[in-house]
């Protein structure tokens, strides 16, 4: 028996995998023990979480893999610093006492810290480095049903890399294009997220989620300016406009003179159609990269089946473009595609790469990406009496009957089913559950229970059987990374009033049959749910489908803005009783919101910074 543990880390979003034998055992992010959201700290929870899931104490693992090569990383830092000279010295002179004390030595820091999960482990040859983009490409090849397939990893920065192809043949993997910093598509679009007054590397998801109520008037600008983009899909960015490379900001002056306005202050400033003409513009920039690139390397490579990584892979509008365009035959993305996804694939790399291991089967080995923790019923009880909670158990059959019925009456429900999900989205492990049909449940849900703007989608979840009766897409998609629109006989179209309307009007224009999950441009993006991986929220959405005619939730994840998704029982409880959710499922136990101590009620609204 073989055990890797991959760990990622020191950027964002850190977190820790395990594998046995290939066989991936477990993987969590940090964020969701230590409640803070994008944590990038040493994951030590996350860590201590993965050795138990695997019942090894940390002296028994065989090898433990760190997701890229700080040396390579600090030589980008140096010789970035001598192109840019003199400007970038405060920038350099703030990073570097970091550089010196914790990162430059990373082996004997990460040697250090994971000594405290184990006093016995002192054999520091254990510990290994994968290149960052190498751990993209092989968290999105080796966990993918496909033999062979050419891997796409879209990102800010790992050492040198930004963009990389490669080519996955069996168990060998092999990178064979790159694009290096300082240009950098995910840069460029972080750079946009700064401008619009988003958090970078948080909120990239908004800007995705504005562009639809905007117009991509500024494309042209951007392609003319700030990029020079090849017919083959390489580009460079210019420069002069960024402020990223040596400065404490992602844009510069020149930036905003271009489009005629400073940088959005987010305490200051609404957002306006400029905001959300901007947002269309960027998304529009994105998608005829990513458009490009993908017809060039089906066009080089002859191979049908395309992986994707990185934290660009995140972007399920363009993803679902690529599907659209019928360019590959075949599309698997990594569910957790950011950096958190990095320490399943330098595992995954060391036992393939390294030790020459094969691939025994070709199947999606992710496990639908239930790969966090999970509670006992015994648990579960013992947790909710200290909790004060009121509480109800039900058998399986009462308990998918209840929440169905309660579900198609408009009530808001916290799902808390087995496993957490590893990635960013909740696919119906931590999620929070809805009607579609319902006109008033996007704004509903935004405004009284995840405290954020109007304006952000919601996802749908949706039988595996009945996604093209409803949607035009008739693939899998159990990760929510495809968006494709509603079927026309389910939309309803604009009369000549609606489409006069501008930006934000247009939220509340009813466009389907399904409004709280159709967004203005008629798109959504699926998950499709499938039996054999999450048995329950699909034995759920089914009873929901007899009493409603309608095989689709809306399914959010389980938290409030800025808060990581609930991870145990008592984060559950918190973002329940501080929230206007309705009912709240743990397993096999139901809380009625109404039945529950009024005493117990939390201010949550301000208890997590915005992101």
């Amino acid at each position: 028996m073989t055990s890797i543990l991959g760990i990622s880390a020191f950027y964002h979003d850190s977190a820790a995998a395990i594998i046995i034998d290939g066989n991936i055992i477990a993987a969590a992010q940090e964020e969701r023990f230590s409640r803070k959201k994008h944590d990038p700290r040493y994951p030590f929870h996350a860590v201590q979480y993965v050795l138990e899931e695997s019942n090894l104490s940390l002296n028994e693992v065989d090898h433990i893999v760190f997701f890229e090569k700080p040396f390579l990383k600090f030589e980008r830092l140096l010789e970035t610093y001598m192109a840019f000279a003199p400007r970038g010295f405060k920038s350099f002179s703030l990073s570097m006492p970091i550089w010196l004390r914790e990162k430059l030595f990373q082996k004997k820091y990460l040697f250090d810290k994971l000594k405290e999960h184990d006093k016995s482990f002192n054999d520091i040859t254990k510990i290994k480095f994968s290149e960052h983009h190498y751990s993209h490409a092989a968290s999105a090849f080796f966990p993918s049903p496909f033999e062979e397939a050419i891997i796409l990893t879209l990102d800010g920065v790992g050492e040198w890399a930004t963009t990389t192809v490669a080519v996955g043949k069996k168990n060998k993997l092999e990178i064979v294009k790159e694009i290096h910093f300082p240009h950098s598509l995910g840069l460029l679009y972080s750079a946009f997220t700064y401008y619009t007054g988003f958090k970078v590397n948080s909120g990239e998801y908004k800007l995705m989620g504005l562009a639809p109520y905007g117009k991509p008037i500024f494309r042209d600008t951007i392609l003319n300016k700030l990029i020079d983009l090849k017919e083959d899909g390489s580009f460079k960015l210019d420069m002069n406009y960024f402020n990223y490379a040596t400065g404490l900001t992602m844009t510069n002056n020149k930036f905003s003179k271009i489009f005629g306005h400073p940088v959005r202050d987010p305490k200051k400033d609404l957002l306006t159609q400029f905001h959300m003409d901007i947002a269309s513009s960027i998304q529009a920039v994105t998608e005829e990269i990513v458009l490009r690139i993908t017809k060039n390397i089906l066009s080089k490579y002859k191979i049908k089946n395309l992986c994707l990584a990185g934290g660009v892979a995140l972007n399920c509008v363009a993803n679902g473009k690529i599907l659209k365009e019928k360019i590959f035959e075949n599309i698997w993305i990594q569910p957790a595609a950011g950096d958190a996804g990095g320490s399943l694939g330098a595992a995954l790399a060391y036992w393939h790469h390294e030790l020459k291991k094969p691939r025994v089967e070709f199947k999606d080995k992710m496990k639908g990406s239930y790969l966090g923790p999970k509670f006992e019923n015994n648990f579960i009880e013992k947790k909710l009496k200290s909790l004060k909670a009121n509480y109800k158990k039900y058998n399986r059959e009462e308990m998918i009957s209840l929440i169905a019925k309660e579900l198609s009456n408009e009530k808001t429900v916290g799902w808390f089913q087995g496993r957490m999900e590893f990635g960013p989205r909740a696919l119906g492990g931590r999620s929070i559950l809805a009607d579609p049909r319902s006109e008033k449940m996007q704004k509903e849900l935004n405004l009284k229970i995840k405290f954020r703007e109007s304006f952000r989608p919601f996802a749908p979840s949706v039988l595996r059987e009945d996604v093209n009766e409803w949607f035009e897409l008739n693939n899998e998609s159990p990760y929510m990374l495809l968006v494709s629109e509603v079927k026309k006989n389910k939309q309803i179209k604009m009369n000549a009033e609606d489409e006069k309307l501008f930006g934000i009007d247009k939220l509340n224009v009813k466009r389907s049959s399904v409004p709280a999950i159709t967004h203005v441009d008629y798109s959504a993006r699926i998950q499709t749910v499938h039996k054999d991986t999450n048995p329950r929220y699909y034995d759920l959405i089914t009873e929901f489908k007899k009493n409603t005619n309608c095989p689709v939730l809306v399914n959010t994840s389980f938290n409030v803005r800025g808060e990581p998704i609930v991870c145990s029982i008592d984060d559950a409880f918190n973002c329940f009783m501080g929230t206007n959710l309705d009912i709240l499922v743990i397993e096999d136990f139901v809380l009625f919101k109404n039945r529950q101590d009024k005493s117990l009620i939390k201010d949550y609204k301000n208890k997590f910074e915005l992101d």
